[in-house]
């Protein structure tokens, strides 16, 4: 089954303002963010930076800064989603989308599969079951969000199984996009921590896989990704299918804006780190989406689900 709603489109509204302000706050906290980890939050710190004073400011901006700026980003998606989606539909993609993401991070915390195993530290803020940080499952959604939103401008939106499998294939690539910078970045700044077991006496299959080869990360961590994104994309098209996602989203370039400055802070942290090569395959990786997306625009919808009912912003459409 799937949700649908129909939605009006004004980005003017006082709902898509609050939106928007959030976008900008997150976006601003991004910039100075990564300008600060390019620069003189890159080792070895300035003077200026040791005394007690400033040391009490740089610990509590590494204490709420990060959670802040995630909070905004969510806020920024999912009142946009709202905006577009209807109150209860963006609510129930969140709320699934959230569960789903946060299952997959505590199965991997406490198992190492599917990303390969790893641990957070405590600069992300509070951690799920002592395991996951709150703003883990809260980034899949809005960055999720934004990933389906590209879909809608660079793939045909039909809502035959086939054609959702062939969207959830392509968000969990443009989701991954965002970690090919983003895991040396958070690495480098001990955001989490990856324990590889030692490879000696490994078959060479094995090595290629949990070998810590890009900047201490696992291949594997890639494939939890991918496969991740795929599985929570799925279902969030269980919710509203890709007509829905092209006709409603797709047109508003919000989605592209938020998805975009999510690239500056692990880009500014690969540049202050000198992870040239992470900087380098991250900017290109995910700026191969979003160009196809600003260039090719909203895709025509291919089949419509049927009108939603006049009485409510959610109506039941079968598959």
């Amino acid at each position: 089954m799937t949700v649908a709603t129909h939605m009006p489109q004004d980005d003017s509204t006082p709902l898509m303002r609050v939106a928007l302000a959030c976008l900008l706050a997150h976006g601003a906290m991004m910039f100075f963010s990564g300008l600060a980890f390019a620069t003189f939050l890159s080792p070895p710190f300035p003077e200026w930076l040791q005394t007690p004073s400033n040391q009490k400011i740089m610990m509590f901006g590494f204490k709420w800064g990060g959670q802040t700026t995630v909070v905004l980003g969510a806020l920024a998606g999912l009142l946009h989603s709202i905006g577009r989606l209807g109150r209860r539909t963006a609510i129930l993609v969140f709320v699934t989308s959230f569960g789903i993401s946060l299952g997959s991070e505590l199965l991997g915390t406490g198992t190492g599969l599917p990303f390969g195993p790893y641990s957070y530290t405590n600069q992300l803020g509070y951690k799920v079951f002592g395991l996951v940080p709150f703003n883990i499952p809260t980034s899949w959604f809005f960055m999720l969000y934004c990933s389906l939103a590209i879909c809608g401008r660079i793939l045909p939106a039909k809502d035959d199984n086939t054609s959702r499998w062939w969207w959830s294939l392509v968000a969990g690539l443009v989701l991954t996009a965002w970690d090919v910078s983003m895991d040396p970045a958070m690495v480098a700044s001990v955001h989490w921590l990856w324990h590889l077991p030692s490879l000696e006496g490994m078959p060479l299959w094995q090595n290629i896989l949990i070998g810590g080869h890009f900047y201490g990360m696992p291949l594997t961590n890639w494939l939890g990704w991918l496969l991740t994104g795929i599985v929570v994309a799925r279902v969030m098209l269980m919710i509203v299918p890709p007509t829905r996602w092209a006709r409603d989203v797709s047109p508003s370039k919000f989605p592209l804006a938020l998805y975009a400055v999510n690239a500056v802070l692990p880009l500014g942290i690969c540049i202050g780190r000198g992870l040239w090569a992470a900087f380098v395959l991250g900017a290109i990786a995910m700026a191969i989406p979003l160009c196809l997306a600003l260039r090719k625009g909203p895709q025509p919808v291919g089949s419509a689900t049927r009108p939603s009912s006049a009485r409510g912003d959610v109506a039941v459409a079968g598959r």
